[in-house]
């Protein structure tokens, strides 16, 4: 029992607190960007790049906006799907660029659970704009995780004008995710088309509608050849030009081959012309053989190159022997001549055994005399066009010095045993051949050799040939796996666990994320002034990259340290692709290569959506290290998938010029 005095002395307390006016914490509003010296930021980055979302949670609540926008950021790239409820609280944050980023961690994780969450927190009434980042962000994530439903309620919105520029970004980039997703409707392809061809609306709108119609599977677009046959050519925008170039592909129509032949006359972007040598693929050969037999000597590099694997992918019998001819012409580079020798060695009938033999022989003529690498890994892969080399390509392989070359003459073999006539091809000793196989897959799969191991380890998964039963005992995957360092080798080891789960039950398990093993280096990533910027060295001449610590300080701390020991230099560009990439930083040269760790990837809301961006190459997310790429136009499919760190300030006319096997000889940090 309280006594008298003790409740008097309460209330004279009460009474007094009554007279003092309450303290009002100050409300943040601000946004700081100058963090990365911040601890508490810092903790938050440690805590993503740990993998620990359950001690992020608090930080969405954090009076700090900047905290709270980065704990949301760093559900970007966990996508971890329990936290969709959390997340969706902090889409009624009171600041905007919050809300924006919790909406874009929703699409990224792609739960269904998100999707009513993020219909509730559109605001249809923003007439002031103050909600128009988080709506922008809330249609794309939407296309990440909606429903055909929502696909088509979204494609009939519209209202929103020209000037509307973020909205139109956010439906067009939410149309876009539910195409790549296999959810199409004729009003949302309808609505894209729209927006691609009519230059009034915004331009990141159109490239983004542009990529739709190019990318997007079993979309219809025959209705549209018309209209896509007039403005495609006339689109002064490259980038819009090239996607449209592909789409045109997809029509069924005359008027769309007509179209295209006359276009790619007049057509002075590389880019647009290698797209629309890929286009060519969706009509009759005879249209454009002649167009494209031209292109194999046109002076950008990745127009021959182009040219010379549409007749390997695409060719006729009838050609075989012109492609052959096509090969010996002194004129052409290397990977053009092994290209198309690759295309004689597809094509050639059968019966042509005589033929067939000089063929052959003169492809590995040229592979025992080429001198660079990445030349011999070509020839090498023309070889495994004829089934009947898998011997000498085993040879090959245990005969080369350089990882690119082995890699190469694994591939060649893996191409050989996924055919889908390798029954027929091989005959009544179909088994035999199969068992055979099964015997040079697991010699490779023991040699210690990463790059090869990873390839023999994807072949034996192939379903057709049943190598189980080939096999006696999976002892020998033990075995593969423990001459690996982990994580340096973390690709080939998901891919010879997937093998043995797969020999096992007939199931490939999803890879397991790396653990944690290599801390950010936060002295180095805070300290590296207000512009940082990379010069790369390289032998087509010299590209300068602004690098991005703010939104990737990982990744930059991790690119700076090694490009500051020299690691990059004498590198070669291990991958080109026309029109995409080109790929670096590979301490094998074959693109299986790493170093004694592994850094996370660091998803923040930033998009491929012009040319020159850089990214970090993976085996899936969290499995980055020293291999980077640089895009040649815009590649949206990547969004979100890959940590862009940096971007081509000068240079790009060099990154145009990079060929396989050209050299980084140098990175400097400025």
């Amino acid at each position: 029992m309280i006594k008298p005095r003790v409740w008097l002395a309460v209330g004279i307390g009460l009474a007094l607190s009554s007279c003092i006016p309450p303290r009002k914490e100050k409300i943040l509003t601000e946004i700081r960007t100058d963090v990365l010296n911040d601890p508490e930021y810092q903790r938050i980055y440690n805590l993503q790049d740990r993998l620990l979302s359950d001690s992020l949670y608090p930080y969405l609540r954090h009076t700090d906006p900047t905290y709270r926008l980065a704990a949301a950021r760093a559900f970007a790239s966990l996508r971890d799907s329990s936290a969709v409820d959390s997340l969706a609280q902090v889409l009624r944050d009171p600041i905007g660029e919050v809300r924006q980023a919790a909406a874009y961690a929703l699409g990224q994780i792609g739960s269904a659970k998100a999707e009513p969450h993020l219909i509730k927190a559109f605001d249809p009434y923003d007439s002031l704009g103050l909600s128009i980042h988080a709506n922008a962000s809330i249609l794309e994530a939407l296309g990440k995780c909606g429903s055909a439903a929502t696909l088509e309620q979204m494609s009939s919105v519209v209202t929103y004008r020209n000037t509307d520029t973020l909205l139109l970004l956010g439906q067009a980039r939410g149309i876009y995710r539910f195409g790549l997703r296999g959810i199409i409707s004729e009003s949302g392809t309808k609505r894209m088309v729209d927006l691609a061809l009519q230059p009034a609306y915004p331009a990141p709108a159109r490239l983004m509608a542009a990529n739709y119609l190019a990318r997007t599977a079993k979309i219809l677009l025959d209705t549209f050849a018309a209209p896509l046959a007039q403005s495609a050519p006339a689109e002064p925008d490259p980038w819009i030009r090239m996607a449209l170039a592909t789409a045109l592909g997809k029509v069924n129509r005359p008027i769309a081959i007509d179209t295209l032949i006359s276009w790619y006359a007049r057509e002075t972007d590389y880019r647009v012309k290698v797209n629309l040598i890929r286009a060519f693929a969706n009509f009759d050969y005879a249209r454009s053989r002649d167009l494209i037999i031209a292109a194999l000597k046109d002076p950008q590099f990745h127009v021959a190159n182009r040219a010379a694997q549409f007749f390997q992918e695409y060719g006729q019998p009838n050609d075989a022997m012109a492609y052959w001819r096509l090969s010996r012409d002194t004129l052409l580079g290397a990977p053009i001549k092994a290209a198309l020798l690759g295309a004689a060695q597809r094509h050639l009938p059968a019966y042509f055994q005589e033929s067939r033999g000089a063929i052959n022989q003169d492809n590995r003529v040229r592979f025992e005399l080429a001198q660079k690498p990445y030349n011999k890994a070509a020839y090498l892969r023309a070889l495994g066009e004829y089934g009947w080399n898998y011997r000498y390509l085993f040879l090959a392989w245990t005969e080369a010095r350089h990882p690119a070359v082995r890699s190469a003459a694994v591939e060649a073999l893996a191409a050989i045993s996924a055919r889908p006539d390798f029954d027929k091809y091989f005959g009544l000793g179909h088994r035999k051949t199969a068992g055979e196989f099964a015997g040079i897959f697991k010699t490779i799969l023991l040699s210690g050799d990463a790059g090869p191991m990873a390839i023999a380890a994807g072949a034996l998964r192939q379903p057709a040939r049943q190598y189980r039963l080939y096999i006696d005992t999976l002892t020998f995957i033990d075995t593969a796996l423990a001459t690996l360092e982990i994580p340096r080798d973390q690709e080939t080891y998901q891919e010879i666990q997937q093998t043995a789960e797969f020999l096992r039950t007939g199931k490939t398990p999803s890879p397991a994320k790396p653990k944690f093993n290599h801390p950010i280096d936060w002295d180095l990533a805070s300290n590296l002034g207000r512009k940082p910027k990379a010069v790369l060295i390289t032998s087509q001449g010299r590209i300068e990259l602004d690098l991005f610590p703010n939104h990737a300080p990982g990744t930059v701390a991790n690119f700076v340290a090694l490009a500051r020991k020299g690691f990059f230099d004498g590198k070669n560009f291990h991958r080109v692709v026309p029109n995409f990439v080109i790929q670096g930083g590979c301490p094998r040269g074959d693109g299986y290569g790493s170093l004694e760790y592994t850094i996370r990837s660091e998803l923040a809301p930033m998009y491929f959506d012009g040319e020159g961006y850089v990214g970090m190459a993976s085996a899936g997310n969290h499995t980055e290290g020293t291999q980077f790429f640089i895009t040649h136009s815009p590649t949206p499919h990547l969004d979100g998938n890959y940590t862009i760190f940096a971007r081509v300030s000068k240079g790009m006319d060099v990154v145009h010029q990079i060929q396989v096997g050209d050299l980084i000889e140098k990175v400097t940090i400025q």
